[in-house]
């Protein structure tokens, strides 16, 4: 939309050529070839009383086109917003290797731990600090500990809370989870934000693609307002993106069941680490997972499987009963062998003999191991 003004011409009579020149001059730079159109400079020299009397516009506002692309502005501008400053507290293997996909995404990573990474953060785009105040006070939204197990908490102790936003996101991403919820709701004041979660995989399993792979999350405590539970929801997409499959369960349910899966399958790899397994010319498709297995958990601290064991409440009963099921297979493996060589010896007069059945299986998770004494001792008076 053009905008015009009236404004009274000199008296002095300008030559016509120099009057063209400064009229066209009140144009942009980039109008001045639809000088011509504006018909703003006479077409021939007019008598002077006429040139007194005579109104010309000057040009206030002109629309033209931005000199820049507007809308990718604010599309830059809305992309920014949505973006995270994630503070990695514990920068090893396990912190790196979140850190590649937050970049990844185009998040901010800040880096921080007790060995100095300074040039593997810098190769990947973080910036790291060796101090905690100065890790601080850039103010991240959220702080991610990915520390082992039994340092978790010294190292959230060991943090200048002060400098921080009052209404940071405090997430963990231990293999445990009671355990460092506890810890959380213990050290942390009542205006952080506190969100536990657990990627079901690590550098070895998840080298390749995330796709598929669960990742368990529990929302501890987040406070009302939206911006607060958009943060969260911004940090699940991380994940969400990578193709995890999100699973939502409490610390207490997944301890529970880690302790099943995850600490018995860490167990089977130590045991058969310690067998020193190598492979052969002849591997089969079971043999190369034990391998895989071996290959998998030993790459992971001793630390970590400590931790498994110590901070899971339920993982000395899922030792008991590896321990009770290997004993029941030696019996039973034993038994057999004992039965062939009395039918040798003995020949046909064992026929018939009627011999108690070897204990198969294990009771279900949950289940005394033992029966109580007084129902012994009417088992055994019977």
């Amino acid at each position: 939309m053009i905008s015009f003004s009236p404004i009274q011409t000199s008296t002095t009579q300008t030559p016509p050529a120099a009057t063209s020149s400064a009229r066209t001059s009140l144009l942009p730079s980039h109008h001045h070839h639809h000088s011509d159109q504006l018909s703003l400079s006479p077409s021939a020299p007019q008598p002077i009383h006429s040139r007194r009397r005579r109104r010309l516009h000057c040009v206030r506002a002109i629309d033209a086109v931005q000199p820049y692309d507007y809308e990718a502005y604010l599309f830059n501008r809305f992309s920014q917003s949505s973006k995270l400053k994630i503070a990695v507290v514990g920068f090893g293997n396990f912190g790196q290797f979140l850190a590649k996909a937050f970049i990844r995404q185009g998040h901010t990573v800040f880096a921080h731990s007790r060995s100095n990474y300074h040039a593997v953060a810098q190769s990947l785009g973080a910036a790291f600090f060796s101090d905690p105040h100065d890790l601080c006070e850039q103010h991240p939204d959220v702080i991610l500990v990915c520390t082992s197990i039994i340092s978790m908490e010294s190292v959230l102790r060991s943090l200048p809370l002060q400098r921080l936003r009052r209404n940071t996101l405090f997430v963990d991403v231990l293999s445990v989870k009671e355990f460092p919820k506890n810890i959380f709701l213990q050290v942390l004041p009542h205006h952080f934000d506190i969100l536990c979660t657990h990627p079901m995989f690590g550098p070895e399993s998840g080298k390749h693609t995330w796709q598929n792979l669960p990742f368990v999350f529990d929302k501890v405590r987040i406070g009302n307002e939206d911006s607060r539970n958009n943060r969260v929801e911004t940090f699940l997409d991380i994940f969400k993106k990578e193709g995890c499959t999100m699973v939502e369960m409490s610390c207490a349910e997944h301890d529970k069941y880690a302790a099943g899966s995850q600490f018995i399958t860490h167990t089977m790899g130590r045991i058969l680490e310690k067998l020193q397994l190598e492979s052969t010319p002849i591997n089969t498709k079971g043999y190369e997972t034990l391998l895989n297995l071996v290959e998998n958990t030993a790459s992971d601290s001793f630390d970590l499987y400590y931790g498994l064991f110590m901070y899971n409440k339920n993982a000395m009963e899922q030792l008991e009963r590896l321990d009770l099921a290997f004993e029941a297979l030696k019996k039973e493996l034993f038994g057999h062998l004992h039965e062939a060589l009395r039918k040798q010896l003995f020949g046909k007069s064992e026929e018939g003999i009627h011999r108690r059945p070897m204990l198969a299986k294990l009771p279900k998770n949950g289940t005394p191991l033992l029966p109580p004494q007084s129902e012994a001792v009417i088992n055994k008076n019977n």
